[in-house]
């Protein structure tokens, strides 16, 4: 049976799954672009391959993924594990969302930076999270599916977080001023970064 692989591989493909990978000002996170192959059918692209994104640096072994439904102005974050931290490999299915990653690894010269990007269907950019960080979202379009990969199952009662608009981090959300945003109480409630180790480290 002739697969999309070998249709492909006639065509001069050598292999599948080549991604590239920009690193940022933030030490550890990556920007990973996938290689996607179009036709006349639509498209084709490996969204993780081991190999590939070992030889990137990301050697670290998934053991759960997790999948979320959120509509427009849906704001999630700013989350982390406390005593099982995650690294993430996170991409959006459908949809468009604004990510976000904040260091909060102790002794990092960027303690307390952020980064943000857009993640989309269309870019079908992802951005690897190690641990340490907390992260979130806000989501631009109408409707987004949101898809991660994590390296550590999830422990209920271990979550800890960063209040997402505290003023000592300062993320640019591109946030519309027309957009209503939908935050639950929980996450309006986690504290500053400056509060956060006395409050998440309990």
């Amino acid at each position: 049976m002739r697969t999309d692989y070998d249709e492909y591989k006639s065509r001069g493909v050598d292999r599948m799954g080549q991604i590239s990978v920009t690193t940022c000002e933030i030490e550890g996170l990556k920007v990973i672009e996938p290689k996607v192959f179009k036709d006349e059918r639509g498209y084709f692209y490996e969204s993780y391959n081991y190999n590939d994104y070992s030889a990137a640096g990301i050697t670290e072994q998934f053991v759960q993924d997790n999948q979320s439904s959120s509509s427009k102005g849906v704001l999630r974050g700013l989350h982390f594990q406390k005593n099982y931290p995650q690294a993430k490999l996170v991409r959006v299915i459908r949809g468009e969302v604004f990510d976000v990653a904040v260091d909060l690894r102790e002794g990092s010269v960027t303690y307390g930076k952020w980064f943000g990007l857009i993640l989309s269907e269309e870019n079908k950019k992802q951005l690897y999270v190690p641990k340490g960080f907390a992260h979130g979202f806000v989501v631009l379009s109408d409707y987004a599916e949101f898809a991660y990969k994590c390296t550590e199952f999830y422990h209920p009662g271990d979550e800890g977080g960063i209040v997402w608009n505290d003023p000592d981090i300062g993320i640019d959300w591109p946030i519309p001023k027309d957009m209503e945003l939908k935050i639950i109480e929980r996450d309006r409630n986690w504290p500053g970064i400056k509060d956060y180790k006395k409050v998440n480290k309990q």
